[in-house]
This record gives C-alpha cells, structure tokens and sequence, in this order.
C-alpha cells in the first residue's frame, strides 16, 4: 500500500476553513489515491467485523460513521473536478474510479459478519438509550445493508455486485455522451441574424467566436442558459428551429447515441430490484422517500398534469392567435413558444426580459442571494482571495454567523466553460459533523452562465429564470452550510430526494420579491410587471416538468420498458396526451438527472418539495414580512440545521406545527381554476 503521506490527494486539508488543496492536485495522483484510501478503509471495516466487543452503537453504527474519511476525501474531490473541470486525463478515468468505487461499497455491503452486527444493533434500537437521531441512524444503516444485498445468497450477491458494476459504467458512459454532443455543435452567426438578441446573449456568444479565432462571428451553444435565451428573444425563426433540433436530437441516434445505455439501464435497474424482492425498480428507489411509494408520487403529478395541459391549452390558443394576428401563415411550433410567450409578457405586462436582465448583473445577483442569506439567518460573506480555487473564475467566501463565528467554506463557480457538465448544482467537498469536535462545511456552487468576455462576472447579465437558478442552487449551499448534526450521514443535504429540493425551491422565492429586486435598481413599474407576469405561462412549465417525471416513474414502474425504451416513451407521451408544441423539458437520450445522477424515479420530488416550498412560503407572506426574524429563525433551526436526524415529516411539522397542505402548491402555481 501507497505510504498516505506521499499523495498530496491522502493528506489532510489544512488551508484556510478546511480549504481542499487544489493547487496541489495532480490528475495522476487520483488512482493512487483511491487505490490508498480503499485499502485503508478495508482496514477499518476488517476491524469493525472482528471486533470481539459486544455490538452496540458505538462499536458498529458509531465506528462505520467514523470509517473511510480519507476516501471520502478523494471521492468528493475527484467528482468536484470531473463535473466542473473535466481534464481529458480526469475522463478518462471516470469510469475505472466508478467501478471502483461500486466494487468497494458492494463489498461492504456483501459483508455478512458486518451486516449481522449491524442487524444485531437495529434489533436493540430502542432498548439502548440512543437518542432519536443515533435510532434514525441505526436504522439509516441496516436499510442500507439490506438494500445493497446483505440478505442475498452468495450467487445472488456475485450477480448484484456484477449489476452494480455495470450501472455505474452505463451512468459515467451516458455522461459522457451527453457531454460530447452537447461540444460538437455550435450555432455559428453572422452580425446579420442576431435580430431580437439581447446584448448579453451577443456579447457572450462573440467571446466564444473570438476565443476561437472567428472575430465578427457569433456562437450559440447547447448551453441551456444559450438555449432558453435564444428561443425567447430571437426574431429569426429559422435559426429558433436550427437550434431546437439540435438541442433536442442530442444522443437520439448517431455516434453518442444514448438508446442501448437507457435500455440496459432500465433493464439491469429491474433486475436488480426483484433481486431484492421489490416489484420495479420505482418501489426500490422511493421506499425511504417522503412519498414512500410511487402511487403517492403519481398522485400528486395526477393533481398537476390535467389543469396544467388545460392551462397550456388556453395559452397555446393565445400564442396562435398572435401568430395569426402577425400575418406568420404557420402553425405554433415548439421553438416558437418562448418567442411568442415573451410577446405576450411584453405586449400584456410590460415585462421585457431584455431590460430586466441589464439590471441582474452576475456580481449583483449573488450579493442578492447572499445579503437574503444575512437577513434571514444573520450570515456574512466574505471573499477570501488567498484560498484558490479549482480554475481561476472559482471564488471563495468565508461564511461568518452574526457573531463573526466561522460557520463554513463556500466556493461559487458561475461561468460556463466547455470542460463543466450542463446545468447548475451544489456539492460538499466536506461535510458539517460534531462526532470527534465541531467539523465546519466546505461546499460549493456551479452553473453555466454565459460570460460576457472576457470572464467577467460585473459585465454579465443574467434573465429573471438564471438569477432563479442562482437563488436555488445557493438554498441548497444554506442548506449544507447551516446544517447542525453530530452524524456525517445525516449532515445537510443528505435528506430523502424529495425533501432536498425543498429548501432549495424555498430560496427562489426571494430573487423575484419587491424588496430584492428593487436593490437591483429595477423600476417599480418592472418589479409590477414581472410579478404581474408569475402568473403566465404556468401551463406550459408545469407540463413541461410534470411530463418529464411521469416519464421517469412510468419508464421505472414497467418491468418491459427495458425492451424498447423509444417506443415505450413514445406511446406513454401519447397515453399522457403530451402537447407536442411542448415536449419534455429533458428529453429522455439526455435526461442526465435520472441516467447519470441520483433522480431515477424520483424526478417528481421537484414537485413534491415544490409543494412543501409553496406551504412554507405562504406562511411567510402571512406575516407580511418575507424577512420574518422569528419564522425565519425557524425554518434555520427545523428544516436547515436537522439534516437527516429525523424523519423529514417531523422536521416540516416542527417548523409550522401542521402536516404540510396539498392545495398551496395548485395556488402557487396558479392553476386552482384551470
């Protein structure tokens, strides 16, 4: 075994706040490591298993928390950079990492002297003393242990641990498909097409152009925030249709095609829940969620699909009329439906999208989210020059309490570049425990915004839906950041699926409030207009997203969907009388959330934590303070700081006293009379 100390990668993290050495980090040192960290952490779980000690909490559950902290390490660091600056070196070896990683935890699982240990410490829960958080974690534990087949006769064992092997590789190969297809293309303009563009859009696709040697050109990407912008304000509808298609026809066919990669998925993902004795892989996923179950999933997108098609209905209708009205001569068509829908919010609110984005600069917005955050929870933000970051356009904040007390480490990672994954996330490189002393977090934000050249985040502009993005990833940063657990299992946003996007979509709230967006310099009659328009175009977002998780549970809950996943899809969106000038917001070829990250089956818990978010909120706006100290107090201390400590429902009802109330979500999404 590697002497630990010898890989930079294996020491600890000594800079500043527990900051990860990234100057330090060298692509080569990453197996090495992982090769180091595993076999220690074989040691430890050796030891774990044959200790002779009586089984208790502390000897087991307690040790197993305790165990593996600089593979945790490695892995949070190697995945960090693999999303968000992917070095061929580091993709090259996602998939090798991947199925090492698999093979180690399914050999964990596979442990039955562990297993028996940790049955017998579940078995004595309540008899024990614990406190309820260590009875949640024991029984956190021994769930796992059974979910990753402790119980399985030893040739059932060999074919999941070969079943998990292969998931794994098919998720990073999925990726990487997506990935490549999203860098292959590009929509190449001239001075002449860029009719409707807002600066912004121009000034970023210009630098892209530039940066390749193409002065005086133009490049749009697949980029979604390029996409979504495009198709709103461009007055060329050949080029909204050029880029539709491409955006839209990635991986379905061709070099990184993604069609056997889904079937095997879907087929390898049933397989693996009847071994476990689920019905399909939809009940194996949602048993330790909020909705328990996937008939309690479907039912609340029930409640969603039909006003929200009837709604898109209604203004599918309106945006005809206006074509019609115009002299177009076509019928509405998928990459019209932005265009036409931000004429409405023109023409109906005086809302215009371009003006709005002069006034949410990149540097503006995330001192919005981070002055919100001070209001709310009495937090400071620093920038702190001296810790580097993992690419120079990483910045780095020292996070203070009201007292000036260091509460953690954020990092914040906005600009798109080519290497980064698609999309806007939130990750921990470390996170908030107290087992052995106060273990402070380092986590870290990314998205993709479109930099205005050269990078620069005073000069880049953002629509009202990216500074939503901004607010949402960074709720869950507060939800990281504020977590206050003894356990790392249990720390921040290691909650149920549909329970971790609830303090996210919470955080939306305030980028679209009078008080926010009135120190962004916005008019009064803007600030009207855009609240104004919150009501609009509610059919098509709830179609576009509820489809996709009707989608998701279907395909989950077949056990023939594996067969002939296209035609399966095809037929469902069919059965569901999907609105073809719609569609799904994520396209099942490159639907990363639930081929290549953890929302298989779960893509509903938007919904489902959208729901919790809209109860929550209401209470807020009933004090007539969105600022409320003592609510918001509250919502800190129930909601943030509890992690997984207790069952999410409990934590929803400390902080309003009540179950949490269906019908708010039908009235933020204003679809009570549709």
């Amino acid at each position: 075994m590697t002497d630990p100390h010898a890989n930079p990668l294996l020491q600890s993290w000594d800079g500043p706040l527990g900051a990860p050495p990234f100057d330090k980090v060298r692509d080569e040192d990453f197996l090495p490591a992982f090769e180091t960290a595993m076999a220690l952490h074989r040691d430890e779980i050796s030891a774990i298993a044959g200790d002779d000690a009586p089984a208790t909490f502390d000897t087991v559950v307690a040790a197993l928390e305790r165990s593996g902290e600089p593979l945790a390490r490695v892995r949070r660091l190697f995945w960090t950079l693999s999303s968000a600056q992917g070095t061929p070196a580091i993709r090259a070896i996602e998939g090798q990492v991947s199925a090492m990683l698999s093979a180690h935890g399914t050999a964990i699982s596979h442990n039955a002297i562990l297993a028996a240990k940790v049955a017998t410490v579940h078995a004595a829960r309540h008899d024990a003393g614990l406190t309820p958080a260590q009875i949640r974690l024991v029984e956190s534990s021994h769930a796992g242990f059974r979910r990753g087949g402790a119980a399985l006769t030893p040739l059932q064992k060999d074919r999941f641990a070969a079943i998990d092997a292969r998931l794994s590789a098919l998720a990073v190969q999925f990726g990487h498909h997506v990935l490549a297809a999203t860098a292959d293309w590009v929509l190449d303009l001239g001075p002449d097409d860029l009719a409707g563009l807002p600066s912004g859009l121009c000034d970023a696709a210009a630098g892209r152009a530039a940066a390749k040697g193409q002065v005086g050109r133009y490049h749009v990407t697949l980029d979604r925030t390029d996409y979504e912008s495009f198709l709103t304000f461009s007055a060329r509808r050949d080029l909204r249709e050029a880029l539709w298609r491409a955006f839209t026809d990635r991986c379905d066919g061709g070099a990184h095609d993604n069609w056997l990669v889904i079937a095997e998925t879907l087929a390898l993902r049933q397989e693996r829940a009847a071994l476990l004795g689920y019905a399909d892989h939809a009940h194996y996923a949602l048993e330790d969620s909020m909705a328990h179950d996937p008939a309690a999933a479907a039912d609340l997108l029930a409640q969603l699909w039909e006003p929200g098609k009837r709604r898109a209905a209604e203004e599918a209708a309106e945006l005809q009329a206006l074509i019609d009205a115009d002299g177009g001569g076509f019928a509405l068509a998928p990459w019209d439906w932005r265009f036409y829908a931000e004429k409405v919010r023109r023409d109906r609110y005086a809302l215009d999208g371009g003006a709005v984005a002069e006034h949410l600069r990149l540097d503006a917005v995330r001192q919005a989210a981070f002055d919100s955050a001070a209001r709310l929870y009495g937090l400071t933000f620093t920038r702190r020059a001296d810790i580097a970051g993992y690419h120079p356009d990483v910045w780095a904040w020292e996070v203070g309490d009201a007292t000036g007390a260091p509460v953690g480490l954020l990092f914040t990672d906005y600009l798109a570049r080519p290497e980064k994954h698609g999309g806007a996330w939130m990750g921990s490189l470390r996170v908030q425990e107290a087992m052995d002393g106060d273990v402070r977090p380092v986590v870290y934000l990314v998205a993709n915004f479109a930099a205005a050249p050269p990078p620069d985040t005073a000069a880049t502009r953002l629509s009202i839906d990216e500074a939503r993005t901004l607010f949402h990833e960074f709720g869950h940063a507060l939800h990281g950041l504020l977590s206050r657990v003894t356990y790392p299992s249990q720390s921040g946003t290691a909650v149920a699926r549909d329970f971790v996007e609830f303090p996210s979509k919470f955080m939306e709230n305030w980028i679209v409030s009078r008080d926010v967006l009135s120190g962004f310099g916005v008019p009064d009659a803007l600030i009207d207009a855009i609240r104004q328009a919150e009501a609009y175009g509610q059919g098509f977002a709830t179609v576009e997203l509820i489809g996709c998780a009707l989608v998701d549970l279907a395909m989950h809950r077949s056990v023939g969907a594996a067969a002939n996943p296209r035609a399966f899809v095809a037929a469902e969106l069919e059965r569901l009388g999907m609105p073809p000038e719609i569609g799904l917001r994520h396209r099942v070829p490159y639907f990363t959330h639930i081929f290549d990250g953890g929302y298989a089956s779960a893509y509903y818990s938007y919904a489902w934590s959208e729901a919790l978010d809209a109860d929550a909120f209401e209470a807020f706006l009933a004090t007539g303070d969105i600022f409320d100290p003592a609510l918001a107090a509250r919502f800190r201390a129930e909601i943030l700081a509890a992690g997984d400590s207790r069952d999410p429902m409990e934590s929803f009802r400390a902080f309003l006293g009540r179950a949490p109330d269906p019908s708010a979500l039908m009235r933020a999404r204003h679809l009570v009379d549709a």
